[in-house]
């Protein structure tokens, strides 16, 4: 399985976040820290806040903070905010798939029975296990 750079970039970010967990960080300082595109991670943040993984606050104390702790929040959960809009092959997609093998595919309830595995398996996992400590 692979994760799109969208969620590789939350994960770092989130670890970064996790090692100093009072400090709110600006997605400019985490961005130049983890060298990712500001503007890529920006999306990302607010993908996050809306899911309530992390808590934002503008102004010049502002920054980004994770809004629950780190061990409450699992790593599957995480994937599964992030990857919402990206099927793992194209007939999982809603209402949009062109395939023609899909009323008789064998390999469909396969490759999501692998789905779900792969994220029982981060779900076994919190973002503190993962913490980027410096």
């Amino acid at each position: 399985m692979r994760l799109t750079s969208f969620t590789d970039y939350g994960f770092r970010a989130l670890m970064r976040m996790a090692a100093d967990p009072g400090r709110a960080f600006s997605t400019s300082e985490l961005a130049a820290d983890l060298r990712i595109s500001r503007n890529h991670l920006a999306k990302v943040i607010s993908r996050l806040a809306r899911a309530g993984i992390l808590s934002t606050r503008r102004g010049g104390a502002g920054g980004a903070v994770l809004a629950r702790p780190a061990g409450d929040i699992r790593l599957g959960e995480i994937a599964r905010v992030l990857e919402a809009d990206q099927a793992l092959v194209e007939c999982f997609a809603d209402d949009t798939s062109a395939c023609t093998l899909i009323r008789r595919c064998r390999l469909q309830p396969r490759l999501a029975a692998a789905e779900r595995a792969f994220l029982a398996e981060l779900d076994r996992s919190t973002l503190a296990d993962c913490a980027d400590l410096p």
